[in-house]
């Protein structure tokens, strides 16, 4: 019998507080590589990953808000801690439960919930990391088992996962590559299955999670292949876009742990005989990270009921692109903010707020850049409309079930007509207002069904004035170009 949930998640968050503040101190830690052991496995012991298990398999059931509900727990105390779990979550159980053999999930899921086991998922190499289609890892089938063999990096979990699931190209006869992706889950406990890790990478943030490049050269039985529904791309594309609907479960007790703190410091910090939250400015900065967190949590409230593994998510990059990449913008921003409102303090090793620069700063670049998502917004929504013959941006959101709400609040900014043959900024202009008109419409649903006004009237406020900027960016001439060879007549002290 499963513990009622409540009951399961303030059970856990009061571990997390006695790991980290009580038996030992995050703050001293983080600045070291990796989580210490005993730490890990008392907050393993909670079996925090049983929310991405069956219930027929001994798990809490696969549920989307539990799953969102770990993540944000564990992001308020350590956003690394979230991110592991999010790895495990969205990029390997999840995956495992929808597209894996029947006979190979009970072993797993077992070693999941008994031996608190870890898995990741090997896509990028280091000459393809966006263009992750061109990979050169390849997989041959010999007899009962699949060779797969090339090298990935960046992977997060590296030398720690116990299992992995590996994305690969067929080799055809001719000794080229298929278009296609293939799947498949590395047990790295069994004979040849070992991951060799070439090297552990320093990376700048994120100091928890072992990151490197590893040399792939496995044999492994054809029952550990995925089986997509349709095709491997199709079936990446559903597990990428659900895995980035679900980084709002991660943003959103970051956030809200940027807010705490900055609330806290600016009521005890006095300057000029005034608390420094009374200052006007500090008001506007503050209620934006206020914002961001109503974003985030209506960006969750959407997701729980839209990102489970019984949906195909494979075409719905608008609103996995708009999640992704609008969050995790926002995470970077409120902590750059409570770093600059922490004064001398946020340049401290131990400052959250400056930690939380670097370690929300990858969120930026991996799953596809941001700027390459916001791209992408813009040249699927350009396709949609070109397929509805309505080019009028405004004309088109009245009837788009995902800007339907908010679609009226921004007419003055968007009743124009757009083609997608634009310089690759305009697309980013544009792709980012588009982010902003969805996220309202996440905020208006949210706030239906009972979420209190006055944080989404001021959240409203920040995103109309978001999209003037933007639509006012995208307008504006902005055709500059690097001049490469810029070093004659351009030293100042050369001159008169």
């Amino acid at each position: 019998m499963q513990k009622n949930f409540s009951e399961y998640i303030k059970e856990f968050e009061d571990t997390l507080k006695r790991v980290f503040h009580q038996r030992y101190d995050i703050d001293q830690f983080s600045k070291e590589r990796g989580l210490p052991v005993v730490a890990l496995r008392d907050i393993m012991s909670k079996s925090p990953l049983s929310v991405a298990i069956p219930e027929n398999y001994g798990g809490r059931g696969l549920k989307v808000g539990e799953c969102l509900r770990v993540l944000s727990t564990a992001s308020y105390e350590s956003l690394a801690l979230s991110l592991t779990f999010g790895i495990n979550i969205a990029l390997f159980l999840e995956p495992v439960a929808k597209y894996a053999d029947a006979c190979v999930k009970g072993d797993i899921f077992k070693r999941f919930l008994e031996k608190q086991n870890m898995g990741g998922l090997m896509i990028t190499e280091p000459d393809f990391g966006s263009d992750a289609l061109g990979m050169q890892t390849y997989n041959k089938k010999e007899g009962d088992n699949y060779t797969v063999k090339g090298t990935k990096h960046w992977q997060g979990l590296t030398g720690m996962a116990d299992y992995w699931l590996i994305t690969s190209r067929g080799k055809n006869n001719n000794g080229g590559l298929n278009r296609d992706i293939d799947f498949f889950i590395c047990d790295v406990t069994q004979p040849n299955q070992q991951i060799v890790v070439e090297e552990y990478y320093n990376n700048l943030g994120l100091y928890m999670i072992p990151y490197g490049k590893n040399k792939v050269d496995v044999q492994i039985p054809s029952r550990f292949k995925l089986e997509p529904e349709t095709s491997g791309v199709k079936m990446m594309l559903d597990i990428l876009h659900r895995s980035r609907m679900q980084f709002p479960g991660i943003a959103v007790g970051f956030i809200k742990r940027m807010l705490d703190e900055s609330i806290k410091y600016c009521n005890e910090r006095i300057v000029g005989g005034k608390k420094l939250i009374d200052l006007d400015q500090i008001q506007y900065q503050i209620s934006k990270i206020q914002s961001a967190y109503t974003i985030a949590s209506a960006m969750c409230f959407r997701s729980s009921t839209h990102s489970g593994v019984e949906n195909d998510l494979a075409n719905e990059g608008i609103e996995a692109n708009t999640m992704k990449s609008f969050i995790t913008d926002l995470m970077q921003e409120a902590a750059q903010t409570l770093t600059q409102l922490s004064g001398s303090k946020g340049f401290k090793m131990e400052s959250i707020g400056g930690r939380g620069i670097m370690d929300s700063r990858a969120f930026q670049i991996f799953e596809g850049s941001n700027e390459m998502l916001y791209t992408q917004i813009t040249e699927m929504t350009g396709k949609l409309m070109k397929r509805k013959k309505e080019f009028n941006i405004y004309n088109f959101f009245k009837d788009f079930d995902l800007t339907n709400r908010a679609y009226s609040y921004f007419k003055k900014d968007i009743d124009f007509s757009f083609t997608t043959e634009l310089k690759q900024r305009k697309m980013i202009d544009l792709g980012k207002a588009f982010s902003r008109i969805i996220s309202l419409n996440f905020v208006l649903e949210m706030e239906k069904s009972g979420f209190r006004k006055d944080l989404t009237s001021n959240c409203m406020e920040f995103l109309r004035l978001d999209v003037s900027q933007l639509i006012n960016s995208f307008h504006s001439k902005n055709t500059a170009m690097i001049i490469e060879g810029y070093h004659e007549n351009s030293l100042w002290y050369d001159l008169g």
